[in-house]
């Protein structure tokens, strides 16, 4: 299933045109394709490396993934994932609301791979997920040249730019 992205109205990106992610389930994880689209060459795209968890991926263009459990959301623990197009990623998890995040322990690395085309950027993610997640939130951050950053969701329930809300999880997976 397809889902567009919408940039926050505080920060909105002119060299994007659109950002769309499809999902879809395989065995116990999810194959996730971020597809933005756009001027590309006007975004600062990281250049690619080999595979590795790096921490502070969200200062740059990633693309990211919140995982939660079938709670409320207000003080139940989460999970957040990282993925650069450099191939680096990254895995948190959270006690609650921004509380005791620590990195994610015992997980399988998640395969990205990245195509640049002439007015577009496809990050495709293959991420296990462990279990009892049952709440999905798409987000990305995107960098233009020059630094200004973009925060895109499939749903910004806050006045600043706040992927951690509980509201921003709202895919059943």
């Amino acid at each position: 299933m397809r889902h567009a992205l919408i940039p926050h109205p505080r920060s909105p990106c002119e060299a994007v045109t659109s950002l769309e992610v499809e999902v879809a389930r395989e065995g116990d994880g999810l194959i996730l394709r971020y597809l933005l689209s756009g001027d590309v060459d006007r975004l600062a795209i990281p250049a690619p490396a080999a595979p590795a968890r790096v921490d502070g991926l969200w200062n740059h263009t990633c693309f990211e993934a919140f995982v939660g459990g079938d709670g409320d959301g207000d003080g139940d623990g989460y999970l957040e994932f990282n993925f650069a197009p450099s191939s680096e990623w990254a895995a948190y998890r959270f006690d609650g609301y921004r509380l005791g995040m620590a990195p994610l322990t015992g997980i399988a690395a998640p395969r990205i791979a990245t195509t640049t085309m002439a007015g577009a950027l496809e990050v495709r993610v293959a991420l296990a997920l462990p279990a009892g997640a049952v709440r999905l939130g798409l987000t990305a951050v995107i960098e233009a040249v020059g630094g200004r950053t973009s925060y895109w969701a499939l749903r910004h329930p806050a006045d600043l730019p706040d992927f951690h809300h509980a509201g921003g999880l709202v895919l059943a997976i």
